[in-house]
């Protein structure tokens, strides 16, 4: 434990040589921000001994909270054996174990495992597989791609290539491959898009259910499943981005089970760990895997790899945090978080003269503030409030992210929806918004 003059130090210290993502250094610069030491359940503890509710899960990730005791030995008697070694040439048992367990939890035929150390890492693995097995089955005209309106898929220039989100993307398109915008929520302009673009298409590439940091925007029922239908009648892939949205976020273990739809690709990162290491897999069906067998000389190998491909420290926390959603049950209890999550919003937040409109499914939630000029940076504001009162949040421009760990307590929630009440109205009063309260219906998408 540090003193406070301790934190001032920590923090003159980052500014001299740090250059934090998604930020504004210059703003970062004149903050306190907390300088976080120590990690406790749902909590964060900083240099000067304060807690926090981490009510973003240490950006989406952090599923089980901080220092959960089964992944805590994993990764110890991991670290007792051997750290790290190479897939390249080699291969060792947790690897193993866990491609075994995500096979066979993931839906559909998918049946092969490629490792990566990152969430964009795993969407550029699937467009590369996409391509290429293409190419070696023959079809070389499918040389596209599709993605959703305000998607994201990450910041490498592939995944930035089929990214939506203009305010991140556009100043980066001269340096990217030209892909096809399909309309977010209309799936019959989707489908129609991929059967006029059905001959050159590699695959469509979607966020299930959610996409994440284009704002929590939440798909209509049978959005994904049009997606599928519309692939398969074109003859291209499927490829599904759950970085966000695996491991339990919106309900279920994967977000497309709940439209019954199984893709050809899917995307793992984030919350794979258990949120403790960087780790990421790709999963493929044996029909994909099968269009880059052959014998040396057809040259038909997936020339793609990381120096920490299948980091036996991640893949020992990865096998430790799917016992402990076998252990703890912990589907069962995002069920009941979620109906209370529902229920909270409705009642402290949804109705603040504030709000223009909450997103949610299960525990992914965006709360939406009413327009303000960008320099009011409404939601940053929301933010520094909320901190100051003990819960950490994460803006999107001006709509605030709640998405706590799903091991979350009743009481711990409760804290953290009350708390964003307040930050949000705080803010509200200093900005001006007019102190009336607004009907609740037409102001929130149900979970």
């Amino acid at each position: 434990m540090t003193d406070g003059s301790d934190s001032a130090a920590l923090r003159a210290r980052d500014h001299a040589v740090l250059w934090h993502p998604f930020t504004q250094q210059q703003a970062w610069a004149e903050e306190s921000a907390p300088v976080i030491v120590r990690g406790e359940g749902c909590e964060l503890i900083d240099a000067d001994g304060r807690r926090y509710l981490d009510g973003t899960s240490s950006l989406w990730c952090n599923v089980h909270g901080h220092r959960h005791p089964r992944i805590d030995a994993a990764v110890s008697e991991q670290l007792g054996r051997v750290a790290h070694t190479t897939m390249l040439g080699l291969t060792h048992p947790t690897a193993i174990e866990l491609g075994e367990r995500l096979v066979a939890l993931a839906p559909g035929d998918l049946s092969r495992v490629f490792y990566s150390d990152t969430g964009a890492a795993a969407t550029e693995i699937a467009l590369k597989m996409a391509f290429q097995g293409h190419v070696q089955a023959g079809e070389t005209r499918r040389t596209r791609f599709a993605y959703i309106e305000s998607s994201y898929h990450g910041d490498t220039l592939g995944a930035v290539s089929v990214g939506g989100i203009e305010i991140f993307h556009e100043r980066f398109r001269p340096l990217l491959f030209d892909a096809i915008k399909l309309p977010f929520g209309d799936a019959d302009g989707a489908a129609a898009l991929i059967a006029e673009h059905a001959d050159e298409l590699a695959a469509v590439i979607v966020e299930p259910l959610v996409q994440g940091a284009g704002g929590l925007l939440v798909q209509p029922d049978g959005y994904l499943r049009a997606l599928r239908d519309a692939c398969d009648a074109a003859g291209c892939f499927l490829i599904c981005d759950e970085v966000a949205t695996g491991f339990g976020r919106t309900g279920t273990m994967f977000a497309c089970e709940q439209e019954g739809v199984a893709p050809d690709i899917l995307c793992l990162g984030k919350g794979i760990t258990g949120g403790y290491l960087p780790l990421a897999a790709t999963l493929a069906t044996d029909a994909i895997y099968d269009r880059f067998l052959g014998g040396v000389d057809e040259l038909k190998t997936f020339f793609h790899g990381h120096t920490y491909t299948g980091n036996p420290l991640g893949c020992a926390a990865a096998i430790a945090s799917l016992d402990v959603f076998e252990e703890e049950h912990v589907l069962e209890r995002v069920a009941d978080r979620d109906r209370q999550f529902g229920a909270l919003l409705d009642e402290h937040v949804a109705s603040l003269p504030g709000v223009h409109e909450i997103r949610r499914r299960g525990l992914m939630c965006g709360v939406e503030l009413l327009p303000h000029p960008a320099t009011a940076r409404a939601g940053h504001q929301v933010i520094v409030e909320a901190r100051d009162r003990g819960v950490l949040l994460r803006p999107l421009g001006d709509i605030v992210v709640l998405m706590p760990a799903l091991a979350i307590s009743a009481a711990e929630l409760e804290r953290l929806v009350i708390v964003t009440a307040e930050a949000i109205t705080a803010v509200s009063e200093r900005l001006g918004v007019p102190s009336v309260p607004r009907p609740l219906a037409g102001r929130r998408i149900p979970s």
